[in-house]
């Protein structure tokens, strides 16, 4: 389909072009509300644990379900949804999505059990993966050449943001609402920006393309759903139980059930059926790759979060406010790139990934001297080196994804979309396990009193640190590694 300017258009709609490049930037816009509400929720609920606790009576095994039950559930139907909304749509299906996790947004401010809420957070996990998974699709379907690049740009920034202002945004509101029910407008905002985004989805996205009905891959959702769910439950609540050995016979359990999959998918694509994951776009290096490399990333840059986050407030004896403040220049740095990263991948390529990956390996580095050198540092000596691991970070989420959806079929956008979405997750869940058993694991205070937790603490996120630098390390290999030119996407069929 021939463009004009920057927006996907038809034959005849080159006098309809500023009109459809100003539909498709409040698409876009309409997406990111979307987008930055998913992610939030996976961060902000981190410093309303004890308000939660105090508010409900909830034990320890229920607030770790209240984190773990929005991302085991997020995490299961990012592909199923992305080849869903590539047979029905990407708006039918983002805006189902969207509307039922404001339902479970309301039902989890709403509820008054721990039971209620740990429910609601699995729904929203799975409304959330559902309207999350169209909107790297969405960008594919609307922008083409240099806008599409700077579509994935801005997504990276919400990333980037949202990921940092969820402790941030926790503490205010905790601190403006009350210790014992501010946990319930962590959710209930979500109403507020909802009440913007669904109406613009209904008027600004795209009208979903029909696609002749195809039978579902019943055989191969089941396999993934069973695997994913081996995979991802260990990696979430293993660390917390001491990874027994029922963690490593999950694991096990998931091998036999991905080559399972394998040869499900195989076969339907042999047959000329629509598989749930397409081997054909697996099989192309550049996507494999993009999405090992994905892994890889999310793995070393999220529990960096989680472990500044706890060392701040368990260690150091900070508020929830001054530990959200804290990750801030991060927040910045990722703007500040993610905007321009569009044009300096044109000019770059691949090499803007090398180039973001050994800014995060520096910034990284700096941190863990700060520490080294600091032992109980200011939040100020600690500036520098996020904003510098931002400022990486910014060029490496966008490009990356733009890279790999460029080697993919149209018609495949949506699963391929849901793949790369996936092993995000599947990445953010082992960095927090794995660091998270490093953190804990070596933190042995000397003796009583907060002097002696605070040392600790600073000498086990150190520890903890220095397995983000050697993950983000790897990452930085495979970039260097990678496949220097990527296929021209075949049509699918």
């Amino acid at each position: 389909m021939p463009t004009t300017g920057n927006v996907l258009t038809s034959p005849d709609a080159g006098a309809a072009a500023p009109a459809a490049n100003r539909l498709a930037k409040l698409a876009l816009a309409t997406v990111m509300a979307g987008a930055f509400m998913s992610l939030l929720d996976t961060t902000i609920v981190n410093v309303a644990l004890p308000s939660i606790q105090r508010g409900l009576g909830a034990s320890d095994t229920a607030l770790e379900w209240v984190v773990s039950g929005y991302a085991l559930a997020f995490g299961l139907v990012l592909i199923p949804a992305g080849r869903l909304g590539d047979a029905f749509g990407r708006r039918p299906l983002y805006i189902a999505g969207l509307v039922l996790f404001l339902l479970a947004s309301l039902g989890a401010g709403l509820a008054h059990s721990p039971a209620e809420l740990v429910a609601a957070r699995v729904v929203q996990g799975l409304a959330a993966g559902t309207y999350y998974t169209q909107i790297n699709a969405t960008i594919v379907d609307t922008f083409a050449g240099p806008a599409r690049s700077r579509a994935f740009g801005v997504l990276a920034a919400v990333i980037g943001l949202s990921t940092a202002v969820g402790p941030l945004a926790g503490g205010l509101l905790i601190t403006a609402a009350g210790p014992h029910t501010g946990w319930r407008w962590i959710f209930l905002v979500n109403l507020v920006i909802g009440a913007a985004a669904v109406p613009a989805a209904v008027k600004f996205l795209p009208a979903p393309v029909r696609h002749p009905r195809q039978p579902a891959d019943v055989a191969g959702t089941a396999l993934l759903t069973a695997a994913l769910l081996l995979v991802l439950l260990p990696l979430i609540k293993g660390q917390a139980r001491g990874w027994p050995l029922w963690a490593y016979a999950c694991f096990a359990a998931a091998v036999p059930l991905l080559a399972g999959l394998w040869l499900c998918e195989r076969r339907a694509e042999r047959a000329g059926r629509i598989p749930l994951i397409p081997p054909r776009v697996v099989r192309q290096p550049a996507f494999a790759t993009g999405a090992v490399f994905a892994l890889l990333y999310f793995a070393s840059f999220t529990s960096i979060f989680f472990s500044l986050a706890v060392t701040w407030q368990e260690g150091f004896s900070r508020g929830a406010l001054a530990s959200g403040l804290v990750v801030s220049p991060f927040a910045l740095g990722a703007i500040i790139t993610a905007r321009k990263s569009h044009a300096i991948a044109q000019r770059l390529g691949r090499w803007i990934l090398i180039i973001g990956c050994a800014m995060v390996t520096a910034g990284l580095t700096a941190l863990l001297l700060v520490f080294h050198a600091a032992g109980q540092p200011e939040a100020w000596y600690l500036a520098g080196p996020l904003l510098l691991t931002g400022l990486g970070h910014g060029l490496i989420v966008a490009p990356n994804i733009d890279l790999v959806l460029k080697t993919v079929p149209p018609a495949d956008n949506g699963s391929a979309s849901g793949v790369l979405n996936t092993a995000q997750r599947i990445g953010s869940a082992l960095g927090i396990a794995v660091v998270g058993t490093v953190l804990f694991g070596t933190l042995h205070p000397a003796g009583p009193g907060a002097p002696a937790l605070a040392a600790a603490f600073s000498h086990s996120f150190q520890a903890a640190l220095t397995v983000n630098i050697g993950l983000i390390a790897a990452t930085l290999a495979l970039a260097i590694a990678a496949p220097r030119r990527a296929r021209r996407p075949a049509a699918a069929g």
